[in-house]
Parts: C-alpha cells; structure tokens; sequence
C-alpha cells in the first residue's frame, strides 16, 4: 500500500535520509585508518574521471537546492515576505560561510603540533562553498521562477565551461585542462587568494573550491532547485519519482556526452561533471523518494535520518574531532611521534585485519561514533538549524 505524496508543507523524510546518506559518505571518505591503504572507490579521481566519492559533495549541493524550494514554497505559502526570506538566506549562507573558516582554523594554535597563521590559512572549503552556493542560488531563486532559474543554470554551465576552453591564461594558452597548472581556475586562485588555497592541491595556488569552479557548484544547486520544484507538483507520488528518475537519467545523458568534449573533472567541477552528478543524485533521491515516501518503507532509513536531521552539526563537529585526534601527539619509547588517531588506529584495527580492511573499518568506526551522537540528539530532538 502506498502512503500519501507528500506535499511541499510535509517534511520529506527521504531529504533527510539522502542528505544523512551524504554526510555519513563524507565522514566514510575523509576518516581512513590510514591514506595509504584506502580501496579506490573510496578516494577520488585523481583528475579526470570520477570516483563513488567524487558524488558525495555535488550530491548535498543539489540537496541544497531541493531543500531551498521546498522551504520556499512553504514560507511563501505561509504568507512569507520576498524580503524578509532573502535576509534569511543572507543570514545562513554568512553563518555556513564563518562555520567553515572556524573549521579550518581550528584549534587557533592552542595545541603545539598545530601552526596557525592567518596571512596563510585557506580561505576556501567545503562548508565555504555550500554558503557562497546557497546565497547566490537561493537569490536567484527568490527572484526568477522555474523558466528564470533553467536560464540561469545554462548561462552558469555554458559560459564556465566556454571560459575553460577559450580564456587564455598568461604563460600557458586557453584550454589547458590537463592539469592543474596553466588551468584557468588555478590562474584566478593562484593570484587572487595567494597563500589561502588549500596545501594539499594538485598544484600550488590551486583550491578545488575556488572562485571560478564555484559558478558551476551554483548551478549544481540550482539544478536541485529545479528538481525540487518537480516535488512540489500536484501529481502523484509515484508520478514525481518517475519524473525524477526522468530527469536525472537526461541529466546522466547530457553530462556524459558533454565530457566527450570537456572532460568530467571534480577539482575543477566542470560543467559536465555538474550535470553528471546532479543526474545521479536525482536518479538516487528518485529511488529513496519512491521507497521511503511513496512507499512508506522507513525504517530502514533510520540511522540516514539521524544524520539527515543535524547534519552541519555532525559534519562540523566530525571535523573538529578529527582534527583533535590528528593533532594530540607525543613521543614513543623509541622517539618516534605518535598522534592519538595512529595510536588508536595500530592498536585498536592493525593488528587485527589487513592494512585496508583496517583503513575501512576505522573510518566504519568513525562514522558509528558519530551516529551514535546523532542518536543521542534524535532521541532528545535536539535539532540544530543554521
């Protein structure tokens, strides 16, 4: 028996199940036991291509944009004023944007192996980018409606991915895509946020989170903009996902033959690779929707619920632990530096799997540490909203 479609005034349980399904694959990815031992399906591409882990972040960008129409919709439809809901996009994307740089800065020098300097802290990031994504979407979104907002999302596409291929960059040409180096974004990051670009680039100066790269990150969320507002139609549930599905199997389409010309690339979120992930995040919301609201088959969602309801939260907080765990360290008896995460890891998971399965299950370990945290508010329903 199927349930009732929701409509844009019901909270979609299965938003919250695809959004936690997103933070835990963050958590999965970023946590290993060891980099050096990691099943490749489980790091990213390292340049062209695409990896299961090169889907997690487009894939809460384009919830984002879901979850800004159907919070639209609803303020709207409660009388809500244009003006008053910008300020309140405004307000959020600051906070998402400062949560992030306290992230990064994080613990501020405070602990002796950490060295904090503000002329060459990066200045970018993930959480940085969500903000920057959600103000400049959810502008758009406020003032132009589904015909305005595919307009935007084309302009955003064809001209980032024209800029690729046709700006020439002094010393290296136009349309070196190839590598980091003599690409466009890494001229642009290089020379705007000298120093504030993340260390552990592909290229000095480069930020897989940069300026330019951003424009189409926008136009990953506007198209989850778009998708949502196939959600808030009038048809039935089941004919939602079906369109759903429709949508992101077009979306595949179009990003696939789009890399024929310009490559699916993650660092520099070419256009084709937005296209391609937004086409697989709708493809799987489509099934998660269909299973969880059209169906009624919840509770198997459970745990991605816990993390879909304080996901900023889980994910802030994840980070701040494993920065803590990375940055307590002491000597050994031999002399040897000993973090907290290595001595938890050689002694806990080493010496009991093989070096990758040991890798996998520390980071499956982290991220039931950290459900369990989410329990513990889920249960007490402590939801934490920015």
């Amino acid at each position: 028996m199927s349930s009732p479609a929701p409509t844009p005034s019901t909270r979609l349980v299965s938003l919250d199940a695809f959004r936690g399904a997103t933070i835990a694959g963050m958590l999965l990815v970023n946590n290993p036991g060891s980099w050096s031992t990691v099943y490749p399906p489980l790091l990213h591409a390292p340049w062209h291509g695409w990896t299961f882990t090169d889907l997690i972040f487009p894939a809460f960008l384009w919830i984002v944009g879901v979850a800004m129409t159907l919070s639209f919709a609803k303020r709207v439809e409660a009388g809500g004023d244009p003006a008053e809901l910008f300020r309140h996009v405004l307000r959020r994307s600051a906070i998402i944007f400062g949560l992030g740089l306290l992230l990064t800065a994080f613990p501020f020098g405070w602990l002796p192996a950490h060295n904090f300097s503000l002329e060459k802290m990066r200045m970018p990031g993930v959480l940085q980018r969500i903000g920057l994504c959600y103000l400049v979407a959810g502008a758009i979104c406020l003032r132009w409606r589904w015909r305005g907002q595919i307009a935007w999302t084309a302009g955003l596409l064809a001209g980032y991915a024209l800029m690729l291929k046709f700006i020439p960059v002094p010393g290296h040409g136009a349309g070196k895509i190839d590598e980091a180096t003599g690409s466009l974004p890494w001229w642009i990051d290089s020379n705007l946020l000298a120093g504030h670009t993340w260390s552990g680039a592909p290229a000095p100066g480069f930020d897989p989170e940069g300026i330019v790269s951003t424009w189409a990150a926008i136009a990953t969320t506007l198209l989850g903009a778009l998708a949502g507002a196939v959600l808030c139609g009038p048809q039935p549930g089941a004919v939602r996902a079906t369109r759903l599905f429709g949508l992101g199997a077009a979306l595949l389409l179009a990003g696939a033959l789009l890399g024929l010309w310009q490559p699916i690339n993650k660092n520099l979120w070419t256009s084709a690779f937005a296209l391609f992930m937004a086409g697989w995040s709708a493809v799987l919301f489509a099934v998660f929707y269909w299973l969880i609201d059209v169906r009624g088959w919840r509770a198997w969602a459970t745990p991605l619920v816990i993390y879909g309801m304080n996901a900023i939260v889980i994910f802030v907080g994840a980070g701040l632990v494993a920065k803590t765990m990375g940055l307590i360290a002491w000597q050994n008896a031999a002399g040897a530096k000993v973090t907290l995460k290595g001595w938890i890891y050689a002694n806990g998971f080493t010496p009991y799997l093989s070096p990758v399965n040991a890798s996998l299950a520390f980071a499956l370990a982290f991220v039931g540490a950290f459900l369990v945290f989410g329990w513990v508010l889920w249960r007490k329903r402590w939801f934490v909203k920015v």
